[in-house]
C-alpha cells in the first residue's frame, strides 16, 4: 500500500504522482478515441434533418477520415514505445510539474517500462513518469566528465589563494592536479580556463614553497662547521 507525505496537514504529491496526473488531463484533454466518434457520428445521424439528410457518402468519408486519424496515431505511439524501450540503462532527466505548479528536474537510471493505452511510462528510483515528461538523456562519457568536473570544483574551491598556501596544502594541491591530469581532453573541456590558470598558479605556488621547505630543512641538518672552528680555537 502506497503511504502519501503529509506536511502542515495536507497530503504532498510526490513527483511521479505530479507526471502520472498530469498526463491524465492531457489525456482527458486529447482528441475523441473511435467509440466516442461512433457515438458522435451516430448522434448525428439520429438527429439530421429529415427533409435534408446527410448522404451515406459522407458518413463514410467521414469515418474514413478518422481512420487515417487513428492509424497515424497508432503509428505514433508504436514510436513511442519503441523509443521508450531504448531507454533502459541510461540515465534520464525528467521535467516535472508538481501540484503547486512547480517545475521539478528528477534524474535516474530507467530501470523498465510500463505500457498501458499504447503511452509508455518510465521507472525511475522506484517511481513511474510519463515519456510526455522526459527533458534529457544523457550519455554516460558526459556524465562522468560531469562528475569529474564537479570533484575537480569541489577540491579547488577548498584550497585558498596561491599567496596563502603553506606546506600543509602540497597534499591537498598535489591531489588536485592530479584530478586534472587524469582528464582526457573532453572531460577537460567541463573546466573553465580560468580554473585551469588558478590551478598552474597553485602548483607553481606550492613548487617553490616545497623547495624553500626542503631547503630549510637541509639547511638545519648541515653541521655548524664555523662554530666548531671557533670552539676549537677558544680551547
Amino acid at each position: 500500500m502506497a503511504v502519501a507525505q503529509v506536511e502542515d496537514g495536507k497530503i504532498v504529491q510526490s513527483n511521479s504522482a505530479a507526471s502520472l496526473a498530469h498526463e491524465s488531463v492531457k489525456k482527458s484533454n486529447s482528441t475523441v478515441d473511435k467509440d466516442q466518434f461512433l457515438q458522435l457520428l451516430v448522434a448525428q445521424m439520429k438527429y439530421q434533418d429529415p427533409l435534408e439528410p446527410t448522404s451515406n457518402t459522407e458518413y463514410i468519408s467521414q469515418y474514413a477520415t478518422f481512420s487515417e486519424l487513428e492509424q497515424m496515431q497508432n503509428m505514433s505511439a508504436s514510436l513511442e514505445l519503441a523509443r521508450a524501450s531504448g531507454l533502459v540503462g541510461q540515465t534520464v532527466l525528467m521535467e516535472v510539474t508538481d501540484a503547486s505548479g512547480r517545475t521539478v528536474l528528477v534524474q535516474g537510471n530507467v530501470d523498465y517500462v510500463v505500457y498501458e493505452n499504447n503511452k509508455a511510462y518510465l521507472s525511475i528510483n522506484g517511481e513511474l513518469y510519463s515519456m510526455d515528461d522526459l527533458n534529457t538523456v544523457a550519455d554516460p562519457a558526459y556524465l562522468d566528465a560531469y562528475k569529474k568536473a564537479g570533484d575537480f570544483l569541489n577540491a579547488y574551491n577548498k584550497l585558498p589563494i596561491p599567496a596563502l598556501l603553506t606546506i600543509d596544502d602540497k597534499e591537498a594541491v598535489e591531489k588536485l592536479n592530479e584530478i586534472y591530469e587524469n582528464m582526457s581532453d573532453y572531460e577537460k573541456k567541463f573546466i573553465s580556463d580560468d580554473y585551469v590558470s588558478g590551478l598552474k598558479k597553485l602548483v607553481e605556488r606550492m613548487r617553490e614553497i616545497t623547495l624553500a621547505y626542503e631547503q630549510g630543512s637541509k639547511d638545519k641538518e648541515t653541521p655548524d662547521t664555523d662554530g666548531e672552528s671557533d670552539a676549537d680555537d677558544e680551547a
